[in-house]
């Protein structure tokens, strides 16, 4: 028998036993559709983290003084410089690069005396934290040599300040006793970690320094990577500039991309246990389908006499079992891809969870299918050597 015929011939007997074949493919349809959609919301989630994640800043390496978070001595280390960030800014892998100053002071309009982080920033700042503006633009690097007073604040202050959809543009503010003018308000920012209800103005570090702060100690450098560039590598290439300028380790790195590789680690062993987890409904589909082939063979015994005796070899009757056995667990999968990509568009559509997504992807339906293929070889073996290895005088005997 070819190929074509050995085909022709499990379909027609698929169809003609419909209700058991159907039963036999329940279980590999919902281990398929489970181990789908496991893997779609586990990549969902990633894709959401990872966003989040790069809406905080990406590629970012962080300098600070001490010897890592919570040195008390920090505080009086002030080796960090501008000429510092001018020399970060010079290396052909960075992006960009920007200065931190805090400021300790209050904000203030009209009646209202608000609680808000102010900090002295550099004009790439906004390019460094991957902040976008809702309305006005930033202060550029000639307001940033000019000490202007000029300051961009984030969504919530603008809330804060003018609650009734008051303009914000060009309206004056007090940093303590400096005012300042209100050029632009960057766009809100979700984040991986909680909603973020800080209120935060930045200004010119030029102006922190030398019109509030009244010194030029800089708090920190945050340094943007070049797309492209290994953050390991940038990272020790950063370390070794400071370590010639400062010629002592008084500062210390703080790398985003690891923060990066933690999420990435932790939802792919997620995604992993409960595929895991539902790996087992496509084990026990499996058996299922052995037992049924199991049956079917002991069914058809005398089928498979009237074969032998009319010449099909052991081959021929192994052949056509276990394609039967391959064709339904196709079958199945094909089934459970289409059902979990049907729950996955459903899902999509009532989801109200912030961007978050069932993504669905080709490896994961080409997976289905080998394992479908591999269930179907696997567990239909036993039963097509069983019903190739009968003796077909024995076989035509049965009733």
């Amino acid at each position: 028998m070819s190929i074509i015929d050995v085909f022709i011939t499990a379909l027609v007997a698929l169809r003609s036993n419909f209700l058991r074949t159907l039963l036999t493919m329940l279980g590999i349809i919902i281990g398929i559709a489970s181990v789908v959609s496991v893997v779609g919301l586990g990549q969902g989630t990633r894709a959401k983290v990872l966003a989040d994640i790069n809406e905080m800043g990406t590629n970012t390496i962080e300098v600070m003084p001490g010897e890592g978070f919570g040195d008390k001595r920090a505080g009086a280390i002030r080796t960090l410089s501008i000429a510092d960030v001018q020399a970060l800014g010079q290396l052909g892998y960075v992006d960009s690069v920007t200065p931190s100053v805090m400021v300790n002071t209050g904000l203030r309009y009209r009646h209202l005396d608000l609680s808000a982080s102010v900090t002295g920033v550099g004009e790439q700042f906004f390019r460094v934290r991957g902040y976008k503006l809702a309305e006005g633009s930033t202060f550029d690097a000639a307001a940033v040599r000019a000490q202007a007073q000029d300051a961009v604040i984030d969504a919530n202050a603008c809330k804060r300040l003018f609650p009734h959809g008051q303009p914000a543009l060009g309206q004056v503010v007090l940093l303590g006793n400096v005012p300042v003018r209100i050029v632009g308000v960057t766009a809100r920012k979700s984040s991986a970690f909680g909603n973020d209800n800080s209120l935060n103005v930045w200004i010119p570090y030029t102006t922190a320094m030398n019109r509030i702060n009244g010194n030029d100690q800089v708090g920190g450098i945050t340094v943007r990577v070049g797309d492209g560039v290994s953050n390991g590598a940038a990272e020790q290439g950063v370390r070794a500039v400071l370590l010639q300028r400062h010629g002592a380790a008084d500062f210390f790195l703080f790398n985003s991309d690891s923060i990066r590789r933690t999420v990435e680690k932790t939802t792919g062993a997620i995604t992993l246990l409960i595929s895991a987890i539902a790996f087992i409904s496509l084990l026990v589909g499996g058996i299922g389908v052995m037992n049924i082939m199991l049956v079917s063979v002991t069914e058809r015994t005398s089928e498979i006499g009237v074969r032998m005796a009319v010449g099909a070899r052991q081959a021929d009757i192994l052949r056509q079992f276990l394609i039967e056995a391959v064709l339904v667990c196709l079958i199945g999968g094909s089934l459970g891809v289409v059902l979990a990509a049907a729950g996955s568009v459903v899902f999509n559509q009532l989801s109200d969870s912030g961007g978050f997504r069932m993504l669905v992807s080709v490896p994961a339906i080409i997976g289905a299918f080998a394992v479908s293929s591999l269930i179907g070889v696997v567990f239909g073996f036993v039963p097509a050597r069983n019903a190739a290895r009968l003796d077909p005088v024995e076989a035509l005997a049965r009733p």
